[in-house]
């Protein structure tokens, strides 16, 4: 078994006009599905990605409006990199500069450049270039972005989680999980997943003496990784649990099927089957417009939708 990459990420935010605005509007990706966190159907869940939301290319927000900030320490993931072409760094640089966007870099990592900002909630984010990136395919190009296509992101490239020390984490990687480490620079290791390369690659931190991270706005939720398919997740499932992890049964979430799990040092871990997709229920040219539940959730769609704010898509210009 190999995990295919990253399939996800999720994390707080705090407004989710203001995400929706942030990640769409700014960024461009695209809103795929507008639904509600199934484990707390008051709240929101918000799916971007590119045009159809293909796994790998989604970061994807519980907005939780007026909660606490979140605390970024060990135990916790705590930068998400996306992927863009090698000669869009200059491009973003002055897309995010002129919206009032705070920027370090370009930035030197392994073979690649990378700028590192955040979005206005506080998670950590980057956009890096290198020879790697600039050949990841665009699967699905969103004709409608307000970014043109040869600057689009091309998916979710890597995730940064800190740890105290390198083991017991970079153990459960290689030993439980199948990842490889591929390059190490600066106190940073990096671990890439099946086969490797951009969307398959996780940099692990470590900080002795750091507190530990609090999960709430702001801050990662989980990361989770790719399988195809249910009978993969189920071996994977297996695998885990022998090594005395606990970890929950699949789970049904509509467009794909879930377990979780904590690795060693407390990120919180989830596989993912690759389908079957945001466009099970909705018509491509559907995507994200409209509020969106689960069968087993439609019943309550009347008091959900009581205590949602109302969200819209942004006007944009190129």
């Amino acid at each position: 078994m190999q995990l295919r990459g990253i399939h996800h990420v999720t994390a707080i935010a705090g407004d989710p006009q203001e995400n929706v605005d942030f990640y769409v509007g700014l960024l461009g990706l695209r809103l795929v599905k507008r639904s509600v966190n199934q484990d707390d159907p008051g709240t929101y869940h918000l799916f971007y990605g590119d045009a159809l939301g293909h796994p790998g290319t989604e970061l994807t927000f519980f907005p939780w409006p007026g909660g606490a900030p979140g605390i970024p320490g060990v135990g916790q993931a705590v930068a998400v990199a996306f992927a863009i072409p090698a000669a869009g760094l200059d491009y973003w640089t002055r897309r995010l500069r002129t919206n009032g966007v705070t920027i370090d870099g370009p930035v030197a990592r392994f073979d690649e450049e990378a700028i590192v900002f955040s979005d206005p909630y506080g998670l950590n984010l980057e956009l890096v270039a290198g020879a790697d990136t600039g050949d990841r395919p665009l699967w699905s190009a969103w004709d409608d972005a307000p970014v043109p296509t040869e600057y689009a992101i091309r998916g979710v490239h890597a995730v940064a989680v800190k740890e105290t020390r390198v083991d017991p984490t970079g153990a459960f990687l290689t030993d439980t999980l199948g990842f490889r480490l591929a390059a190490e620079a600066e106190g940073r290791l990096r671990f890439q997943a099946g086969e490797g390369g951009s969307g398959a690659l996780l940099d692990l931190l470590p900080q002795p003496g750091e507190r530990r991270g609090r999960v709430a706005v702001g801050t990662v939720h989980h990361v989770a990784w790719r399988t195809p398919d249910v009978a993969e997740q189920e071996r994977w499932r297996e695998a885990i649990a022998q090594r005395g992890v606990s970890i929950t049964p699949v789970i049904d979430r509509f467009w794909f099927r879930s377990i979780y799990f904590r690795e060693p040092g407390g990120v919180l871990f989830e596989i993912a089957t690759d389908g079957p997709g945001f466009t099970v229920d909705e018509d491509r040219d559907a995507l994200g417009q409209r509020l969106i539940l689960p069968p087993w959730l439609e019943p309550q769609r009347q008091q959900i939708e009581a205590v949602l704010p109302p969200v819209r898509l942004p006007q944009f210009v190129r």
